[in-house]
Protein backbone atom coordinates (compact mmCIF):
# COMPACT_ATOMS: atom_id res chain seq x y z
CA UNK A 1 0.00 0.00 0.00
CA UNK A 2 1.52 3.38 -1.35
CA UNK A 3 1.34 6.11 1.33
CA UNK A 4 1.52 9.72 0.51
CA UNK A 5 4.52 11.34 1.01
CA UNK A 6 4.59 14.54 3.23
CA UNK A 7 4.31 17.76 1.65
CA UNK A 8 7.39 19.62 1.15
CA UNK A 9 8.75 22.57 3.00
CA UNK A 10 8.66 24.58 -0.06
CA UNK A 11 4.89 23.41 -0.76
CA UNK A 12 3.58 24.39 2.37
CA UNK A 13 5.66 27.64 2.42
CA UNK A 14 4.07 28.11 -1.43
CA UNK A 15 0.14 26.80 0.12
CA UNK A 16 0.53 29.69 3.06
CA UNK A 17 2.66 32.15 1.46
CA UNK A 18 0.10 35.08 2.30
CA UNK A 19 0.88 34.19 6.72
CA UNK A 20 4.71 34.12 5.94
CA UNK A 21 6.57 37.15 7.14
CA UNK A 22 7.35 39.09 4.61
CA UNK A 23 10.43 40.51 6.01
CA UNK A 24 13.72 38.64 5.50
CA UNK A 25 15.97 38.07 8.69
CA UNK A 26 13.41 39.60 11.11
CA UNK A 27 13.40 37.33 14.36
CA UNK A 28 10.87 36.97 16.94
CA UNK A 29 13.81 38.83 19.27
CA UNK A 30 13.58 41.88 16.80
CA UNK A 31 9.76 41.88 16.62
CA UNK A 32 9.44 42.38 20.52
CA UNK A 33 12.02 44.66 20.30
CA UNK A 34 10.18 46.47 17.33
CA UNK A 35 7.14 46.42 20.15
CA UNK A 36 8.89 47.94 23.26
CA UNK A 37 10.39 50.64 21.22
CA UNK A 38 7.14 52.06 19.93
CA UNK A 39 5.22 51.71 23.08
CA UNK A 40 8.25 53.37 25.18
CA UNK A 41 8.80 56.22 22.60
CA UNK A 42 5.90 57.16 20.78
CA UNK A 43 4.42 57.43 24.25
CA UNK A 44 7.50 59.50 25.25
CA UNK A 45 6.88 61.66 22.00
CA UNK A 46 2.76 62.44 22.66
CA UNK A 47 4.09 62.86 25.95
CA UNK A 48 7.01 65.64 25.34
CA UNK A 49 5.00 67.49 23.08
CA UNK A 50 1.98 67.91 25.62
CA UNK A 51 4.59 69.55 27.72
CA UNK A 52 6.01 71.61 24.93
CA UNK A 53 2.80 72.84 23.38
CA UNK A 54 0.67 72.87 26.47
CA UNK A 55 -2.58 71.63 26.77
CA UNK A 56 -4.33 73.47 22.95
CA UNK A 57 -7.77 71.28 22.56
CA UNK A 58 -7.74 71.87 18.82
CA UNK A 59 -3.95 71.19 18.33
CA UNK A 60 -3.15 67.51 17.95
CA UNK A 61 -0.19 66.24 20.18
CA UNK A 62 0.40 63.67 17.86
CA UNK A 63 -0.46 63.27 14.63
CA UNK A 64 -1.48 59.78 12.38
CA UNK A 65 1.41 59.20 10.63
CA UNK A 66 3.80 58.62 13.19
CA UNK A 67 2.59 55.59 14.01
CA UNK A 68 3.46 54.37 10.30
CA UNK A 69 6.64 56.30 11.40
CA UNK A 70 7.20 54.24 13.88
CA UNK A 71 6.85 51.03 12.19
CA UNK A 72 9.56 51.76 10.17
CA UNK A 73 11.83 53.03 12.67
CA UNK A 74 11.51 49.97 15.22
CA UNK A 75 10.97 47.12 13.13
CA UNK A 76 13.37 48.14 10.04
CA UNK A 77 15.69 50.65 11.38
CA UNK A 78 17.80 49.47 8.70
CA UNK A 79 16.16 50.76 6.00
CA UNK A 80 16.66 53.53 3.97
CA UNK A 81 13.02 54.90 4.43
CA UNK A 82 13.29 54.72 7.87
CA UNK A 83 16.41 57.22 8.49
CA UNK A 84 16.53 60.65 10.39
CA UNK A 85 16.20 62.64 7.14
CA UNK A 86 13.57 60.15 6.09
CA UNK A 87 11.42 60.45 8.68
CA UNK A 88 11.29 64.52 9.60
CA UNK A 89 12.16 65.28 6.02
CA UNK A 90 9.73 62.72 4.62
CA UNK A 91 6.91 64.16 6.62
CA UNK A 92 7.48 67.86 7.66
CA UNK A 93 7.95 68.05 3.82
CA UNK A 94 4.68 65.92 2.79
CA UNK A 95 2.70 68.01 4.95
CA UNK A 96 3.81 71.50 3.78
CA UNK A 97 2.79 70.45 0.62
CA UNK A 98 -0.75 68.99 1.26
CA UNK A 99 -1.38 72.19 2.97
CA UNK A 100 -0.39 74.31 0.01
CA UNK A 101 -2.69 71.70 -2.05
CA UNK A 102 -5.99 72.39 -0.03
CA UNK A 103 -5.19 76.49 -0.62
CA UNK A 104 -5.25 75.60 -4.47
CA UNK A 105 -7.55 73.03 -5.58
CA UNK A 106 -10.94 72.95 -3.64
CA UNK A 107 -12.22 69.04 -4.83
CA UNK A 108 -11.36 67.08 -2.34
CA UNK A 109 -10.90 63.57 -4.00
CA UNK A 110 -8.39 65.65 -6.37
CA UNK A 111 -6.99 67.50 -3.92
CA UNK A 112 -5.72 64.15 -2.38
CA UNK A 113 -4.52 62.64 -5.39
CA UNK A 114 -2.37 65.76 -6.07
CA UNK A 115 -0.84 65.97 -2.44
CA UNK A 116 0.29 62.65 -2.61
CA UNK A 117 1.80 62.57 -5.65
CA UNK A 118 3.31 65.92 -5.19
CA UNK A 119 4.63 64.52 -1.86
CA UNK A 120 5.95 61.61 -3.09
CA UNK A 121 7.93 63.41 -6.12
CA UNK A 122 9.14 66.24 -3.74
CA UNK A 123 10.22 63.55 -0.82
CA UNK A 124 12.07 61.59 -3.95
CA UNK A 125 14.25 64.80 -5.24
CA UNK A 126 14.73 65.59 -1.82
CA UNK A 127 16.25 62.33 -0.89
CA UNK A 128 13.82 61.70 1.95
CA UNK A 129 11.30 59.12 1.02
CA UNK A 130 9.30 57.93 3.48
CA UNK A 131 5.54 55.85 3.18
CA UNK A 132 3.95 57.66 5.79
CA UNK A 133 4.63 61.02 4.23
CA UNK A 134 1.99 60.12 2.10
CA UNK A 135 -0.18 59.98 5.16
CA UNK A 136 1.02 63.41 6.23
CA UNK A 137 0.14 65.28 2.78
CA UNK A 138 -3.22 63.40 3.20
CA UNK A 139 -4.03 64.51 6.81
CA UNK A 140 -2.55 68.17 5.59
CA UNK A 141 -5.10 68.51 2.59
CA UNK A 142 -7.84 66.87 4.33
CA UNK A 143 -8.05 68.24 7.38
CA UNK A 144 -10.48 70.78 6.99
CA UNK A 145 -10.83 73.70 9.17
CA UNK A 146 -9.45 72.37 11.63
CA UNK A 147 -6.07 72.08 10.00
CA UNK A 148 -6.66 75.17 7.68
CA UNK A 149 -5.99 77.05 11.41
CA UNK A 150 -2.76 76.96 11.86
CA UNK A 151 -2.31 77.70 7.97
CA UNK A 152 1.76 76.50 7.09
CA UNK A 153 2.79 76.72 10.17
CA UNK A 154 0.91 73.10 10.92
CA UNK A 155 3.88 71.31 9.18
CA UNK A 156 5.98 72.10 11.83
CA UNK A 157 3.92 72.30 14.70
CA UNK A 158 2.79 69.56 15.02
CA UNK A 159 3.66 66.96 12.37
CA UNK A 160 7.66 68.64 12.00
CA UNK A 161 7.66 68.29 16.03
CA UNK A 162 6.18 64.88 16.36
CA UNK A 163 8.69 63.69 13.51
CA UNK A 164 11.81 65.34 15.24
CA UNK A 165 10.99 64.05 18.53
CA UNK A 166 10.26 60.60 17.93
CA UNK A 167 13.38 60.41 15.47
CA UNK A 168 15.66 61.53 18.62
CA UNK A 169 14.00 59.19 21.18
CA UNK A 170 14.88 56.21 18.34
CA UNK A 171 18.14 57.44 18.05
CA UNK A 172 18.30 57.05 22.04
CA UNK A 173 16.60 53.73 21.57
CA UNK A 174 18.61 51.63 19.36
CA UNK A 175 21.95 52.67 21.23
CA UNK A 176 20.56 49.90 23.49
CA UNK A 177 18.59 47.64 20.76
CA UNK A 178 21.82 46.46 19.16
CA UNK A 179 20.52 47.64 15.89
CA UNK A 180 22.88 50.09 13.47
CA UNK A 181 20.81 53.39 14.00
CA UNK A 182 21.32 55.84 11.82
CA UNK A 183 22.30 52.91 9.78
CA UNK A 184 25.73 52.89 8.11
CA UNK A 185 26.45 50.65 5.41
CA UNK A 186 29.39 48.83 6.25
CA UNK A 187 31.18 49.15 2.83
CA UNK A 188 34.73 47.56 2.87
CA UNK A 189 37.42 50.04 3.21
CA UNK A 190 41.50 49.76 1.78
CA UNK A 191 43.01 49.84 5.22
CA UNK A 192 46.47 51.00 3.57
CA UNK A 193 45.81 53.74 2.03
CA UNK A 194 45.64 53.01 -1.61
CA UNK A 195 43.84 52.66 -4.52
CA UNK A 196 43.16 49.36 -4.56
CA UNK A 197 39.90 47.47 -4.08
CA UNK A 198 40.02 45.44 -0.61
CA UNK A 199 40.56 42.05 -1.10
CA UNK A 200 37.27 41.23 -0.85
CA UNK A 201 36.14 43.04 -3.37
CA UNK A 202 38.67 42.10 -5.99
CA UNK A 203 37.15 38.72 -6.95
CA UNK A 204 33.67 37.68 -7.64
CA UNK A 205 30.95 40.36 -8.42
CA UNK A 206 31.34 43.95 -8.52
CA UNK A 207 29.37 47.09 -8.19
CA UNK A 208 28.85 46.78 -11.82
CA UNK A 209 27.19 43.23 -11.48
CA UNK A 210 25.33 44.72 -8.84
CA UNK A 211 23.80 48.10 -10.71
CA UNK A 212 23.10 45.16 -13.71
CA UNK A 213 21.51 42.42 -12.51
CA UNK A 214 19.03 45.17 -10.47
CA UNK A 215 18.68 46.88 -14.13
CA UNK A 216 17.54 43.32 -15.14
CA UNK A 217 14.91 42.87 -12.50
CA UNK A 218 13.53 46.21 -12.67
CA UNK A 219 12.51 46.40 -9.69
CA UNK A 220 12.97 48.55 -6.33
CA UNK A 221 14.37 47.10 -3.48
CA UNK A 222 13.64 48.45 0.32
CA UNK A 223 17.25 47.99 1.03
CA UNK A 224 20.81 50.07 0.81
CA UNK A 225 22.78 49.13 -2.29
CA UNK A 226 25.96 48.60 0.16
CA UNK A 227 24.27 46.66 2.35
CA UNK A 228 23.13 44.31 -0.87
CA UNK A 229 26.78 44.06 -1.49
CA UNK A 230 27.32 42.79 2.31
CA UNK A 231 24.33 40.88 2.40
CA UNK A 232 25.53 38.81 -1.40
CA UNK A 233 29.28 38.31 -0.33
CA UNK A 234 28.25 36.69 2.82
CA UNK A 235 26.01 34.53 0.77
CA UNK A 236 28.96 33.40 -1.22
CA UNK A 237 30.79 32.60 1.64
CA UNK A 238 27.99 29.83 2.96
CA UNK A 239 27.49 28.60 -0.66
CA UNK A 240 30.97 28.06 -1.00
CA UNK A 241 31.20 26.20 2.98
CA UNK A 242 27.88 24.03 1.82
CA UNK A 243 29.65 23.11 -1.64
CA UNK A 244 33.17 22.07 -0.07
CA UNK A 245 32.40 20.81 3.03
CA UNK A 246 35.00 23.02 4.60
CA UNK A 247 36.26 22.45 8.81
CA UNK A 248 35.06 24.48 11.68
CA UNK A 249 37.38 26.49 13.45
CA UNK A 250 38.33 23.78 15.83
CA UNK A 251 39.89 21.53 12.71
CA UNK A 252 42.12 24.06 11.65
CA UNK A 253 43.11 26.54 14.49
CA UNK A 254 46.61 26.42 16.04
CA UNK A 255 46.26 25.04 19.79
CA UNK A 256 49.90 25.67 21.26
CA UNK A 257 49.93 29.14 21.46
CA UNK A 258 52.24 31.82 22.15
CA UNK A 259 50.42 34.71 24.24
CA UNK A 260 51.81 37.35 26.44
CA UNK A 261 49.91 38.74 30.25
CA UNK A 262 48.72 41.98 30.35
CA UNK A 263 51.12 42.58 32.84
CA UNK A 264 54.03 42.02 30.88
CA UNK A 265 56.21 44.95 30.01
CA UNK A 266 56.70 46.16 25.93
CA UNK A 267 60.28 44.57 25.65
CA UNK A 268 58.82 41.22 26.21
CA UNK A 269 56.26 41.23 24.11
CA UNK A 270 58.24 42.53 20.73
CA UNK A 271 61.16 39.72 22.27
CA UNK A 272 58.34 36.97 21.47
CA UNK A 273 57.26 38.38 18.71
CA UNK A 274 60.29 38.23 16.78
CA UNK A 275 61.31 35.07 18.34
CA UNK A 276 58.48 33.18 16.91
CA UNK A 277 58.08 34.79 13.89
CA UNK A 278 54.25 35.89 14.49
CA UNK A 279 52.79 38.82 14.01
CA UNK A 280 49.79 38.80 16.65
CA UNK A 281 49.95 37.51 20.60
CA UNK A 282 46.90 37.04 22.02
CA UNK A 283 46.98 39.71 25.84
CA UNK A 284 45.31 37.39 28.37
CA UNK A 285 44.73 37.32 32.11
CA UNK A 286 45.93 35.13 34.90
CA UNK A 287 42.95 33.11 34.35
CA UNK A 288 43.93 32.74 30.53
CA UNK A 289 40.87 34.87 29.55
CA UNK A 290 41.73 36.83 26.55
CA UNK A 291 41.89 40.44 27.03
CA UNK A 292 42.85 41.57 23.62
CA UNK A 293 45.89 41.38 20.99
CA UNK A 294 49.70 43.37 20.18
CA UNK A 295 51.86 42.81 17.69
CA UNK A 296 54.60 45.27 16.45
CA UNK A 297 51.96 47.97 15.58
CA UNK A 298 50.63 48.31 18.83
CA UNK A 299 54.33 48.54 20.19
CA UNK A 300 54.73 51.68 18.49
CA UNK A 301 52.47 53.03 20.61
CA UNK A 302 53.50 54.79 24.02
CA UNK A 303 52.90 52.78 27.18
CA UNK A 304 55.06 50.69 29.61
CA UNK A 305 52.79 47.46 29.96
CA UNK A 306 51.04 45.45 26.97
CA UNK A 307 47.67 46.55 28.77
CA UNK A 308 48.67 49.57 27.93
CA UNK A 309 48.77 49.24 23.91
CA UNK A 310 46.61 45.94 23.54
CA UNK A 311 43.96 46.26 20.69
CA UNK A 312 40.88 44.69 20.58
CA UNK A 313 40.90 41.14 19.67
CA UNK A 314 38.76 40.03 16.44
CA UNK A 315 37.51 36.33 18.24
CA UNK A 316 35.41 33.11 17.16
CA UNK A 317 34.28 29.93 18.56
CA UNK A 318 35.69 26.63 18.13
CA UNK A 319 32.32 25.24 16.31
CA UNK A 320 31.52 27.99 13.97
CA UNK A 321 32.54 27.35 10.27
CA UNK A 322 36.25 28.38 9.24
CA UNK A 323 34.64 30.43 6.23
CA UNK A 324 32.77 32.85 8.48
CA UNK A 325 36.42 33.98 9.37
CA UNK A 326 37.28 35.36 5.19
CA UNK A 327 35.81 38.62 6.13
CA UNK A 328 37.83 39.61 9.21
CA UNK A 329 41.09 38.14 7.88
CA UNK A 330 41.22 39.65 4.28
CA UNK A 331 40.35 43.50 5.64
CA UNK A 332 43.78 44.47 5.43
CA UNK A 333 44.03 45.03 9.30
CA UNK A 334 43.66 41.48 11.05
CA UNK A 335 46.26 38.75 10.97
CA UNK A 336 44.81 36.20 13.14
CA UNK A 337 41.30 35.23 14.69
CA UNK A 338 41.42 34.77 18.30
CA UNK A 339 39.75 31.51 19.00
CA UNK A 340 37.67 31.24 22.38
CA UNK A 341 35.66 29.07 24.36
CA UNK A 342 32.16 29.79 25.89
CA UNK A 343 34.29 31.43 29.39
CA UNK A 344 36.35 33.34 26.78
CA UNK A 345 39.36 31.69 27.30
CA UNK A 346 42.02 31.10 24.96
CA UNK A 347 41.48 28.02 23.01
CA UNK A 348 43.13 28.60 19.74
CA UNK A 349 44.06 30.78 17.08
CA UNK A 350 43.22 31.03 13.12
CA UNK A 351 45.55 32.83 10.88
CA UNK A 352 45.99 34.38 7.25
CA UNK A 353 47.81 31.24 6.14
CA UNK A 354 46.00 28.59 8.49
CA UNK A 355 42.75 29.65 6.56
CA UNK A 356 44.73 29.83 3.13
CA UNK A 357 45.65 26.06 3.62
CA UNK A 358 42.31 25.51 4.26
CA UNK A 359 40.28 26.85 0.61
CA UNK A 360 43.29 25.36 -0.94
CA UNK A 361 42.42 21.90 0.03
CA UNK A 362 38.92 20.93 -1.57
CA UNK A 363 40.66 23.01 -4.87
CA UNK A 364 43.64 20.29 -5.21
CA UNK A 365 41.19 17.59 -4.22
CA UNK A 366 39.32 18.75 -7.15
CA UNK A 367 42.75 19.12 -9.57
CA UNK A 368 43.40 15.77 -8.83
Amino acid sequence: MNSASPPSPASRRSRFRFFVPILAGATWRDRLVACVGALVCVGATGLICSLLLGNDPHLPLLVAPMGASALLLFAIPSSPLAQPWSIVGGNTVSALIGLLVSRYVPEPAVAAGCAVAFAIAAMSLLRCLHPPGGAAALTAALGGPAVATYGLGFAFVPVGLNALVLTLLGIAFHRFSSHSYPHRAQAPTNSHGTKDLPSAQRVGFNEADIDAALSDVGETFDIDREDLDRLLRRVELHALARKHDLPRCADIMSRDLVRVDQHDDIETARRLLLDHAVRTLPVVDRENRLLGTVGLRELTHPGLRVRDVMSPAVIAHPNEPAVDLIAALTDGRHHAVIVVDDQERLAGLVSQSDLLAMLLRPLKREAA
